[in-house]
């Protein structure tokens, strides 16, 4: 049974305290880390859910209260790779026009129910099927059709990129499987739907959460140039600048504490709220600061266009953890 495609949720969980000066421990060998990598003190917030699965367990680091981390020594010459005339403004890459955003699937389906699906770009780097795929699924409008379902039954994820239905079957660039209920990451060097090895639906912001008053986790951005390196929980990077202070993906950035959120109400206030608590994650090469959000038609767009008010130069760099080379 397809659900719809913002659902209803909260549940209590909690947001981890600041790291150390040095950021969080290394990923754990074969290149997996779990949740020692930010298991540290929970706060009492709610956690993240879709379908009535929990949405990764409280310490994983898209659940992670980044607010006091400390800035990444070199914050200043990062932002000013990322914004260097100045001029770039945060962009909400979603709205109420069904053709933005990124739709999400949740189903309720036993094993014998799921299909086939080849890879034909990243086959070895992809989670093989079968896919949980509904009759009519939702899938992204645009090049990249990505296709992101949950199973409510086993509280797993599927995510696939370049998502075609033929007479053949289903095929996909790729594949990437994620359990709920663990932090494990891809295996290092592999990517995922997103260019960065990580899952896309924890990043989006979803209606459903938003119109409760609170997004508990880090959202998903782009940039148009990045970095040959990646920083946990980002297992892949698709590099395409070699300068210095090129952001890697995995990189984390929040909202100064000092940005004033007195001009801004409703949605965008919450998801500007969030961003001083949860930050930024980057996620894919794309426009510069945009932000993704989950498809729907009840998208307020006069008030997720006063976002785009806000400038780059608002933001830091938070640091959790050394950049890795693929």
């Amino acid at each position: 049974m397809l659900g719809a495609l913002a659902l209803a949720g909260g549940c209590s969980g909690g947001a981890p305290a600041a790291l150390p000066a040095n950021g969080p421990p290394a990923a754990l060998s074969g290149g997996i880390a779990d949740s020692a990598m930010l298991a540290l003190p929970a706060k009492a917030f709610p956690y993240p859910q879709v379908g009535g699965c929990r949405m990764f367990p409280a310490d994983n680091p898209w659940n992670t209260d980044i607010s006091k981390y400390p800035l990444d020594p070199h914050s200043a010459q990062y932002m000013a790779e990322m914004n260097p005339a100045g001029s770039i403004h945060l962009h909400p890459d979603f709205g109420s026009d069904l053709s933005y955003g990124i739709p999400y699937n949740v189903v309720d389906l036993a094993r014998s129910a799921y299909v086939p699906i080849k890879f034909v770009d990243y086959p070895a780097e992809s989670n093989p099927g079968p896919y949980p795929i509904p009759a009519a699924p939702h899938i992204e409008a645009g090049s990249d059709r990505h296709m992101l379902i949950v199973n409510s039954k086993t509280c797993v994820l599927y995510e696939t990129w370049l998502t075609e239905h033929t007479a053949k079957g289903w095929t996909a660039g790729n594949g990437a499987v994620w359990p709920l209920d663990t932090n494990k990451l891809r295996p290092e060097g592999w990517t995922s739907a997103d260019a960065a090895g990580l899952p896309i639906l924890a990043g989006l912001v979803r209606y459903d959460e938003v119109t409760a008053g609170a997004v508990n986790h880090a959202i998903r951005f782009t940039l148009d140039r990045t970095a040959h390196g990646h920083i946990h929980p980002a297992t892949h990077d698709a590099g395409n600048s070699d300068a210095t202070y090129a952001p890697p993906m995995g990189l984390r950035l929040r909202l100064k504490a000092s940005f004033d959120l007195a001009p801004y109400h409703g949605e965008a206030l919450v998801i500007l709220t969030a961003m001083k608590r949860y930050g930024l994650i980057l996620a894919d090469n794309g426009s510069n600061f945009f932000f993704t959000g989950a498809t729907d038609g009840r998208w307020n767009d006069d008030s997720l266009n006063t976002i785009k008010d806000v400038p780059a130069s608002a933001f830091e760099v938070v640091h959790t953890g050394s950049i890795i080379k693929d």
